[in-house]
Parts: structure tokens; C-alpha cells; sequence
């Protein structure tokens, strides 16, 4: 599969020991860095010596040359020396960095044999689409590419299709001698917001949760995956549509606080948008009971059986179609927001949900207000 070829051969040059001197993982997809510097931790950093062979440091806290200083300098205690190096964007911000870079190509000219060095550059964003690439973030991929990319490997870590997303889930549930049914890898893709760590955790909990079973069905990716979040969820919504701006930042927190905290934030801005969107349709075909809920959504976009009188409250409580459809673009702002890279990922969902459970605004007559699609 295509988005996961760097890693897979990062890995394999791992095992065997064919390494550079140098790496750049450029891309913010956790999932992959972890993958990598899981297999960096096995095979070449083992636990009695971890202490003395793998340094985390950062460009904000740290200069470049006292990174390579300590490259260039053996350990007593430890065959191999690993650096991670954070803050890779400090070398490209304002000023001049000629000397940095002239110290960097000096390291590489003649490396330590016995030190590995990682750039990390998670301040860029690689769609899985790479046509789609924000402008800002070319460039700043351009630079890398035309400075680092001389001395060192470049390990892209890009979003995932959902398809492809789907095909892991299926080959790792298979691994595990589970059989995961195609509609259920479809939902569980779709309602995680391909976020692949959220993806690989929740993978891991449904095969623990159908234990001997061995099998995994749509039934059980809306109840244990769907249901756990939407829980939460519904008490946001629920504050949301009643305007209550205290409750609903007291109930983001909340969940923000809880497992993946702002690192899931992809994954609870679809489970918004998907709430918004189940409550349009409801407003729309006037559903007033849990009977005739069923019946407008469709499978696969149906709400757990314990929310049906919460979402149909929450609904009605929505004046018009244009209160709805401002939630729905909001939440698509905030998710753009989000997938940039921002300093603060809490901000942005606090942001959101006050604009949601803000009243709307009052349309003075003679005035004409744009409604824009969905």
C-alpha cells in the first residue's frame, strides 16, 4: 500500500542494519513515527543501555551543534547512540541559518558510524492526496528536500486513504486470527476520521471484546466504538443545542481529559459533524419517535439505541435547517483548522463549541443572509 511504503522500508533498513547516517521523518502522522521508532527500539537500542543510547532533544531548547557534538562523540556505555531531534523548524525560521547548515554538512561528510540522527519534521502536512498539499506546506517540504534531503533520507509519513485503512484493518484483524467484515472496517474507518492511531487503538480493544467469537460485525464497531464516543458526545450536543456555552466547554474538557485528549481532536470533529448531519436529516423528515428514526438513516449512520430520544430532542430544540447547516460548516472549519498543525488543538475545539452554543444571530429585515451548501 502506498502510504505505508516509507515506513515499511524505514523498517526493513532497520532490521538489516542498512542505515544512513541521517533521517528526516517529515509528516504529522503519529502513527508511522511510532511505528518507526518502535522498530528503532527493538533492534537498535536494547533496554539495559536505553539510557545512555537514546537522546530526545529539541531545536527550541537545544542548537544544532550541540547535537552534533554529541553525535560525533562515542558513548562508553553503549554500542549505538540514537537522536531524535525535535523543533526541525527552528532551522528554517527567520534569519540567517548559513552556519547551521555548513555545521550539519560538515557532520555528514564523515559521520559516526555508531550514531543514528532523526529529524523530525511533524510540522508538515502530507495529504494522502499529495496534489491537495497546502501550499505553505510545499514549500516548507521544498526546503527540507533541498537542504536536509542532501545528507539525509527522507521518511514521508502521509495520511491514509480510507480505502487503504480499511485494507490494514482487515490484514491486522486477520493476523490476529479475527475476521473483520468489510462493512465493519468501512464504519470503523469512517467513524475514526482516518485517524490511524485512533484507528490501531480501537482495532486492538474489538478484538478483546469479541474474544473467542473471531469476529468482528457493524454491530460491534457501533457499539463498542461508536457508543463510547458518542456517549460523551451526546452530553456535548446535548449542552450545545441548549446554548449552554458553561456546561458544554465543562463536557469538552471532559473528554479532552480522557484517553487520546487532543490528539483524538479529528476524531471527535467527525463525530460532531456526523451527530449535526443525523440531526438534519431528522429535523428534515420531522422525525418524532425512535420508531421512525430507524427508518430515515440509513445502516451505517444510524445512532447507538441509547441516543435515539437524546438526538431527536437535541433536533427539535434547532429552529431551521440554516441553524443546522451552520453547525455542519463550522465543525468542517475547525477540522481544516486542526489538520494544519496548530501551536494548540485545545483552542480550536474550545473556539468551536463556543461558536456552536452561542445563540444565533438575529437576521434584521431587510437584510439577506447567503445560505451556502452543505
Amino acid at each position: 500500500m502506498k502510504s505505508f511504503a516509507p515506513t515499511e522500508r524505514f523498517v526493513s533498513e532497520v532490521e538489516q542494519r542498512k542505515l544512513k547516517a541521517g533521517y528526516v521523518f517529515i509528516g504529522d502522522e503519529a502513527f508511522f513515527r511510532k511505528q518507526c521508532r518502535d522498530a528503532i527500539l527493538t533492534h537498535l537500542v536494547p533496554p539495559d543501555v536505553r539510557e545512555f543510547s537514546l537522546y530526545e532533544m529539541d531545536l527550541s531548547d537545544s542548537g544544532i551543534g550541540e547535537v552534533l557534538d554529541r553525535a560525533r562523540t562515542p558513548s562508553l556505555m553503549a554500542p549505538f547512540q540514537v537522536f531524535f531531534v525535535r523543533g526541525t523548524k527552528n532551522l528554517y525560521g527567520r534569519g540567517k541559518h548559513d552556519d547551521e547548515f555548513a555545521a550539519i554538512e560538515d557532520y555528514f561528510k564523515n559521520p559516526n558510524p555508531d550514531a543514528l540522527i532523526i529529524f523530525v519534521a511533524d510540522h508538515i502536512s502530507i495529504p494522502a492526496d499529495v496534489r491537495k498539499m497546502d501550499y505553505q506546506d510545499k514549500e516548507r517540504y521544498e526546503k527540507i528536500r533541498e537542504t536536509l534531503g542532501d545528507w539525509c533520507s527522507l521518511i514521508e509519513f502521509a495520511r491514509v486513504e480510507d480505502n487503504e485503512a480499511a485494507k490494514w484493518a482487515l490484514q491486522i484483524a486477520q493476523n490476529q486470527g479475527v475476521k473483520l467484515e468489510q462493512d465493519a472496517a468501512r464504519e470503523l474507518v469512517d467513524s475514526l476520521g482516518g485517524d490511524m492511531m485512533l484507528l490501531a487503538n480501537e482495532l486492538e480493544k474489538l478484538v478483546l471484546y469479541v474474544g473467542e467469537k473471531k469476529r468482528i460485525t457493524l454491530g460491534d464497531v457501533e457499539t463498542m466504538v461508536l457508543a463510547a464516543k458518542q456517549r460523551s458526545l451526546y452530553e456535548l450536543t446535548d449542552a450545545i443545542s441548549q446554548h449552554d456555552r458553561v456546561k458544554a466547554l465543562q463536557v469538552l474538557d471532559a473528554i479532552l481529559s480522557t484517553g487520546d485528549g487532543e490528539e483524538a481532536a479529528i476524531g471527535h470533529l467527525y463525530m460532531l459533524a456526523r451527530t449535526f448531519r443525523q440531526m438534519l436529516v431528522i429535523s428534515e423528515r420531522n422525525v418524532r419517535d425512535s420508531r421512525a428514526l430507524w427508518q430515515v438513516l440509513w445502516q451505517g449512520f444510524r445512532v447507538p439505541p441509547f441516543a435515539a430520544e437524546d438526538i431527536i430532542r437535541q433536533a427539535r430544540r434547532f429552529k431551521s435547517r440554516r441553524e443546522l447547516t451552520r453547525a455542519i460548516r463550522l465543525v468542517a472549519k475547525a477540522d481544516l483548522a486542526v489538520r494544519s498543525n496548530p501551536p494548540s488543538k485545545r483552542l480550536i475545539l474550545e473556539n468551536l463549541i463556543l461558536d456552536l452554543a452561542s445563540e444565533p444571530r438575529v437576521i434584521e429585515p431587510g437584510w439577506q443572509q447567503e445560505e451556502l451548501p452543505v
